[in-house]
């Protein structure tokens, strides 16, 4: 007996050509508006006044060639000071959220610290923690306290945003439904057992894409670190701007930050997209 071989329909073959012409004449229509857009906004800025002295303090090749050397080796500086403080904010995040799902009323004091911690350091502005860790603590004189600036950075970071990431941790363990808890205690798992087998696997994919925002903006703000002293990508640029009136070199700075973000922006939108189609299905 031959096997019969699946053949698409007259319909199903018209559908999908239809569904690609459409396609294809959005996307040229897109790609001539953007065009259009992009050619009118480049006639208005290069056609104004101002536009050669713009030019001048902004986008000047040499300045940017003599900058772009020290600015990359400054900019690494931020990259580390991420790298390093990103997994203890997932780390102190994570505890902070399960400190404050705790409702065994002998773990109140441990449940009251963790909100006062979520409390405070989403009410203060990151630029203003990183000012009281970088010079509160070694003002102090406590023996064994950090001192190195890039150290004192980090800790600001990542008690500012420890606070945000717990935050988006507790709406993750809070979206997993209830049932799911009681199963697993009929089950006879314990409350330990059930987070981290059953409640912390669903709450992790939920959270992924807001963590990853998190970052996107962790990433931007290890340039505040530049206000305790660390010689990072935008405080170079700054030496050079003071030195040579030229703010060329913020340019620079800008780029690269770009060129870091875009890319976790566009990898948080698609993960975005499939948790949507996953919940679809």
């Amino acid at each position: 007996m031959s096997e019969r071989t699946w053949v698409k329909s007259e319909r199903q073959v018209q559908r999908e050509r239809v569904r690609r012409n459409r396609a294809v004449r959005s996307g040229t229509v897109a790609t001539v508006s953007t065009i259009a857009f992009l050619g009118v906004l480049a006639a208005v800025v290069t056609g104004s006044p101002g536009w050669p002295r713009v030019r001048e303090t902004f986008f000047d090749t040499e300045a940017f060639a003599r900058a772009w050397p020290d600015v990359l080796a400054g900019f690494w500086t931020n990259v580390q000071i991420f790298l390093i403080a990103e997994p203890i904010i997932l780390v102190l995040g994570l505890l902070v959220a399960l400190a404050r799902n705790l409702r065994t009323p002998a773990f109140f004091p441990l449940r009251a610290l963790a909100v006062a911690y979520t409390d405070v350091f989403r009410g203060v502005p990151t630029i203003l923690v990183i000012l009281l860790v970088g010079f509160g603590i070694p003002a102090l004189g406590l023996q064994g306290a950090p001192t190195d600036e890039i150290t004192l950075g980090v800790v600001a970071l990542v008690l500012s945003y420890g606070a945000y990431v717990a935050e988006v941790f507790r709406a993750g363990i809070d979206s997993v439904h209830p049932s799911q808890r009681a199963a697993a205690r009929s089950l006879g798992l314990s409350h330990g057992q059930t987070m981290r087998h059953v409640v912390l696997p669903q709450a992790w994919r939920r959270v992924v894409p807001p963590l990853l925002n998190d970052f996107v903006s962790l990433q931007k703000d290890t340039a505040l670190v530049s206000t305790i002293g660390v010689v990072e990508a935008l405080r170079q640029a700054q030496i050079y701007a003071a030195s040579t009136f030229n703010y060329t070199p913020t340019l620079v700075a800008a780029l690269l930050f770009i060129a870091l973000t875009i890319p976790m922006a566009r990898l948080t939108d698609h993960l975005a997209a499939r948790s949507q189609r996953r919940r679809g299905a």
